[in-house]
């Protein structure tokens, strides 16, 4: 398995970098041998985070994060919930073959929007209908994530959105290749959306 830490606001140490290598390793007697393992570091005040993503062979990822006021405590806590979260989809993760890294890169991607308005005065005019209208052109993008977009079915887009911690997760539906979207609903079930079949 690769390993890689990346620290952030604070010193690297051998020590820190190893105990965390160390920790990392328990996830091998409940995954297929991950082909790599990424942990970032980072200090803020007196929190420190650790994030954690591992890379499996048959496509999927794990992670995981945790903040506490101290750093040998947010590792044991983030791989304590990561071993938690493997041992509930252990036989998912199981079923899941390798499959072929032969997947088009998605013609648009994920952004995160951080404001809507941008006036050179700094204060937003009062909304008119014209105004409104014009608005969608203002929008300001602040961040951009390409990815691929993975063939597999529903149930295993779902897997991969709580093995994530993410809200929503782009897919390709197994079989035709339409673009889905399965996400996470306030009543703790899960949404899907279909884009239609191609004529």
């Amino acid at each position: 398995m690769q390993f890689s830490v990346t620290f952030r606001h604070m010193e690297p140490t051998e020590s820190l970098k190893a105990y965390a290598r160390d920790r990392m390793e328990r996830v091998r007697k409940y995954l297929p041998d991950p082909i790599s393992c990424h942990v970032a570091l980072s200090t803020e005040r007196h929190n420190h985070r650790i994030d954690v993503t591992f890379q499996l062979h048959n496509g999927l990822s794990i992670a995981g994060h945790e903040t506490t006021e101290n750093m040998y405590s947010s590792i044991d806590l983030c791989i304590a919930k990561i071993e938690r979260q493997v041992r509930k989809y252990k036989g998912r993760l199981e079923e899941k073959r390798v499959r072929p890294h032969s997947v088009e890169t998605m013609p648009w991607s994920h952004s995160i929007v951080e404001e809507a308005f941008q006036h050179i005065d700094g204060e937003p005019p009062p909304p008119t209908p014209a105004a409104e209208s014009s608005l969608a052109t203002e929008f300001k993008v602040v961040k951009t994530e390409k990815f691929h977009a993975q063939p597999m079915a529903v149930s295993d887009a779902i897997v991969q959105l709580n093995l994530l911690h993410e809200q929503f997760l782009v897919f390709r539906m197994e079989g035709d290749g339409r673009v889905a979207v399965v996400y996470k609903r306030e009543d703790g079930s899960y949404g899907l959306i279909e884009t239609p079949a191609q004529a």
